[in-house]
């Protein structure tokens, strides 16, 4: 008969304790951890806001478990800005982390962030939409130090504004770093001829479409323009290029444009002239993949187009290939053959498609027996 004694129960529990991997000792510290009794008083606080605790507990629970809030204070400080129960509500249920900051560190980023937008209402609505970046606190004296550097470049505080709260971390980092970026940023315009008197608008276009150039190195800038200064393109083809790519040209890879080019130039039969005009025509070419380039391309060939076409036309490969054969169909549907024509009538956005599909329906298919007809659309 088998017997069990207490001391044979502590023996068996000390060699399953050695039998256990490593990290269990560790999961169970987590475990434990993120099963930490909530602060009942931040959770009562939460619900008399409205806020839908279970949200918090779901994405970040450990914020209820936490001894010294601030639910109150973050909450008064809201709505002194102006944000009503609703907003108030859906801001702590966003970041929930906002009732863990001092309210002296709140006031001071409202401050900050308040000296470049132009209201309270302006500097709430970002609040709303980018919580986390109004909240990050741990990076108070760079933020400062950087609002004032961009400041003195004359830039539009509302393009600063959109800035921090879009790309927080270029706001995060030494002010050192935005300075080097923005002299070659400046450099670059200049050296392609670009007007010193129109530097500061050309550098608000670039930081407005993109707002993380920033935190590209500078280095990028100078190694994408110099490959395609190789390439034989002009000062004024590479100003062109680079309003048209905007920040995009800093994230291009030589190594990868040299590939998308040869691919271009080879599925086109380009020359070298030709291939310059096929880029400029359709800067997109530099960074898209070889996958993507490829499969669009084999499309517009399965579509019926010619080579002839997509050289003429290039801008084409902007377009998906779904988007492409829906095009087709729909000018197909009223008499447009576009595989005998020119692909413009297909090509741009989907406001300039509408409105050469219209004149192409008003031109031709338009009954003569009623010149008041309302025009045949269709949603695309």
């Amino acid at each position: 008969m088998l017997r069990v004694t207490a001391a044979s129960l502590c023996s068996s529990g000390q060699k399953m304790r050695m039998l256990l991997p490593p990290f269990a000792s560790l999961t169970s510290t987590v475990a434990s951890h993120n099963k930490r009794e909530e602060n009942q008083s931040t959770v009562d606080s939460l619900y008399e806001l409205s806020v839908d605790v279970r949200k918090i507990r779901k994405l970040k629970g450990w914020v209820l478990s936490e001894t010294t809030v601030y639910v109150s204070d973050t909450a008064a400080l809201l709505r002194d800005m102006g944000a009503d129960t609703a907003a108030i509500a859906h801001i702590l249920e966003t970041h929930p982390e906002a009732v863990l900051i001092p309210p002296e560190d709140v006031v001071a980023q409202r401050d900050l962030w308040g000296s470049v937008c132009s209201n309270q209402r302006a500097l709430l609505s970002i609040v709303e939409k980018f919580p986390a970046s109004f909240f990050s606190v741990s990076h108070h004296s760079n933020q400062q130090a950087n609002i004032l550097y961009l400041k003195s470049l004359r830039l539009n505080k509302k393009i600063i504004s959109k800035l921090m709260a879009s790309a927080p971390q270029s706001f995060s980092q030494p002010v050192e770093r935005n300075q080097e970026v923005i002299h070659t940023l400046r450099e670059t315009y200049l050296d392609l001829g670009g007007d010193e008197a129109n530097l500061r608008v050309w550098l608000q276009k670039l930081l407005s479409q993109n707002p993380y150039i920033l935190l590209r190195p500078a280095e990028a800038w100078r190694d994408s323009l110099g490959f395609l200064r190789e390439q034989g393109f002009t000062t004024e083809e590479l100003l062109n290029l680079v309003s048209s790519l905007r920040a995009s040209i800093s994230e291009l890879k030589p190594e990868a444009m040299q590939q998308a080019l040869a691919y271009v130039q080879g599925a086109l039969s380009c020359s070298d002239d030709e291939l310059k005009q096929v880029v400029i025509r359709c800067p997109a070419v530099l960074y898209y993949s070889l996958p993507t380039l490829a499969g669009r391309f084999q499309g517009l060939l399965d579509a019926g187009l010619s080579v002839r076409q997509v050289k003429e036309s290039p801008n084409v490969l902007e377009l998906t290939t779904q988007i492409v054969l829906y095009r087709i169909q729909k000018l197909a549907s009223y008499g447009y053959d576009v595989c005998s024509g020119s692909l413009d009538v297909i090509v741009g956005t989907k406001k300039d498609f509408e409105m050469s599909y219209a004149k192409l329906n008003l031109r031709q298919h338009r009954p003569l027996f009623n010149p008041v007809a309302p025009l045949r659309a269709a949603e695309e």
